[in-house]
């Protein structure tokens, strides 16, 4: 018999993960990506934008410089700060809010566009997030997402880290959030068209032993699998960082470029039945 995951469970934990180290710096690496999801999704000057899973404000600060209203929204304060400080520093008025993706604390229908870009693939209840998304998109609005493919880079990092520290039990992976199929099936009929692109954003470090040692101290999810194992076994995961940084690795040179996929996907919800 296959038990439930304890949802409230793994969310405290998950609040707890990406807290730790500084998901900020990570998240700089990876900004482009989000001026690619806003251009993809043509927003308006002065529309209504929600940014959901919103971290330290990549999707936000890109669609505030389109002149778009924007609220960003995440269940980490730290990482919301951090966005505040990135906002304030280019003075673009974002309204950053404490919230969770799977209960948005807004009406139907309320934003012109709802973005997320490697965000709302965390949720432990992939339906439920899914169905929030698109409650607070007013009707021919539109919902543009960025999540990492299964197939990808950092997919094969999540199940490299799973061998060491496997993840709750009865949890969807988060990367299928990468698989179009699976999009298609969480927006259903609640959308009217759905565009969906592979991109890919390119990793840049200096060795295989720089990249390890960045997600080590800086990525939470890395950062907790290490605090989680004993101390005997922290370098063989380290080990395994270092050489999925070598077979991914397409530098011709001396460094280390690795193409990490991502799903690009741009939908309009579908208008409310006459």
């Amino acid at each position: 018999m296959t038990i439930a995951p304890d949802l409230i469970a793994v969310k405290a934990r998950q609040q707890v993960t990406w807290a730790s180290g500084d998901y900020g710096a990570v998240a700089a690496l990876i900004h482009p990506i989000s001026e690619l999801l806003v251009t993809a999704a043509d927003l308006s000057a002065g529309a209504r934008v929600l940014d959901v899973a919103t971290g330290s404000g990549n999707a936000a600060i890109a669609a505030a410089r389109c002149g778009c209203i924007v609220t960003g929204v995440d269940y980490v304060p730290e990482l919301l700060e951090r966005g505040k400080a990135r906002a304030a520093a280019e003075r673009l008025p974002i309204t950053f809010v404490t919230g969770d993706a799977e209960r948005l604390a807004y009406a139907d229908g309320s934003f012109d566009a709802v973005l997320s870009v490697v965000g709302v693939m965390f949720a432990p209840d992939q339906e439920r997030a899914a169905t929030e998304l698109v409650r607070v998109c007013r009707p021919g609005g539109t919902v543009a997402l960025a999540s990492w493919t299964p197939q990808g880079f950092i997919g094969d990092l999540f199940r490299t880290v799973g061998r060491h520290v496997p993840p709750p039990a009865g949890l969807r992976p988060p990367a299928e959030w990468g698989d179009e199929g699976r999009v298609r099936e969480l927006l259903g009929a609640a959308v009217s068209e759905l565009r969906a692109v592979r991109r890919e954003f390119v990793f840049r470090f200096g060795t295989p032993e720089e990249f390890a040692d960045f997600f080590r101290v800086n990525y939470g999810p890395t950062l907790k699998a290490f605090e989680a194992l004993p101390e005997e076994r922290r370098p063989d995961l380290h080990a395994d960082l270092v050489e999925l940084a070598r077979t991914h690795n397409r530098a011709t040179d001396a460094t280390v470029r690795i193409p990490a996929e991502y799903l690009e996907v741009v939908a309009q919800r579908a208008p409310d039945p006459a």
